[in-house]
């Protein structure tokens, strides 16, 4: 990893994806600092030098730092990564802004639209340290922390509004064989990277009840499509939908947020959580960004018609076989409709 500048690094949660990010950043700093909530999984990072409860089978590099005082993990670094689910991140954030530094670069990990606010990740980062708000950038694209950990070849983007502070992230985060690519596009990046959490969590239900490939490669399509327009309309670049920049480990790639069911069992499909909760910095955001998603919808006028049979399955009891139904019986359109 090249840079002009030496960077001092933390990354806030120690969920699968933050252990991994830590792990791949070790190869290319004396020490990063890696804070985790629970204070089991932190004496598991110390003592052990393993993340059993997250990431088990991966041994900790010798330069991450474990800790659970989140105030120590954050000063004085001049980058600090944010790997928390994205229904915490506001608290967190702003438990840790008192303790940033004035110099420091922000980074969001987190996949996700807060509800309510309907704010993107960046905003809730830059609401909790307003004075490092030019200084805010999100991480997304198609990544799987076991493989980042292993140190298996991976490329990302990393996206913030001045394109200069992207391409400092860029040099400091990159790795061997952890590939960062800048980008302007903060708007694309995080909303591709929420969005497509629903179209998988919707792929996942498809597979559940055995619709074949078809149905999930129409998912796909379209699951892209709805995204596309959702994005655009909030001042994405159209670009940014036709890569992995503001797709992610979608659908078709991505470990699903909820179980596929096993031997015929339609609870996942049916859309019954049967994750565990620690878990969901994994991907389980989507069962939270349904909600968000289906607000924007209203607020914005951009049809989203997955994103709402979706919502209808996890949130409202909606039958899943119903929402297909649904879905199939809406008039005809043009293919870019």
């Amino acid at each position: 990893m090249s840079g002009e500048r030496k960077e001092s690094v933390a990354v806030v949660g120690a969920g699968a994806w933050g252990t991994a990010f830590a792990a791949m950043l070790a190869g290319g700093h004396e020490s990063v600092t890696l804070w985790a909530h629970e204070t089991e999984v932190c004496s598991d990072l110390r003592d052990r030098r393993e993340n059993p409860a997250f990431l088990p089978g991966i041994a900790l590099p010798p330069g991450i730092r474990p800790t659970n005082d989140l105030a120590a993990a954050v000063s004085g670094k001049t980058v600090v990564v944010f790997a928390v689910p994205s229904h915490h991140l506001r608290e967190i954030a702003v438990r840790a802004a008192a303790h940033l530094s004035p110099e420091a670069c922000l980074v969001s990990l987190a996949k996700g639209v807060e509800n309510g606010t309907l704010k993107r990740m960046t905003e809730v980062l830059a609401e909790a340290a307003p004075k490092l708000a030019p200084r805010v950038a999100a991480l997304s694209g198609p990544t799987f922390a076991r493989e980042v950990a292993e140190g298996k070849p991976t490329g990302a983007t990393v996206a913030a509004r001045d394109l200069s502070v992207a391409r400092r992230l860029q040099q400091a985060l990159s790795g061997s064989r952890f590939r960062l690519y800048a980008d302007d596009d903060v708007t694309g990046v995080e909303i591709g990277g929420a969005l497509k959490n629903v179209m998988a969590i919707a792929a996942g239900m498809a597979d559940g009840l055995g619709f074949g490939h078809n149905a999930r490669a129409l998912l796909i399509t379209r699951g892209l499509a709805e995204i596309s327009r959702l994005g655009v309309r909030l001042g994405a670049h159209p670009q940014t939908f036709s890569g992995s920049r503001g797709w992610g480990p979608g659908p078709h790639l991505h470990g699903r947020p909820l179980p596929e069911p096993d031997g015929g069992d339609a609870r996942g499909a049916r859309g019954e959580d049967r994750r565990d909760p620690r878990r969901d910095d994994d991907g389980g955001g989507g069962v939270r960004t349904a909600v968000s998603a289906v607000e924007l919808s209203r607020r914005t006028g951009v049809p989203m018609p997955i994103s709402e049979q979706v919502h209808g399955i996890l949130h409202e009891g909606k039958d899943v076989r119903e929402a297909v139904n649904d879905l199939f019986s809406r008039a005809l359109k043009r293919e870019k409709e």
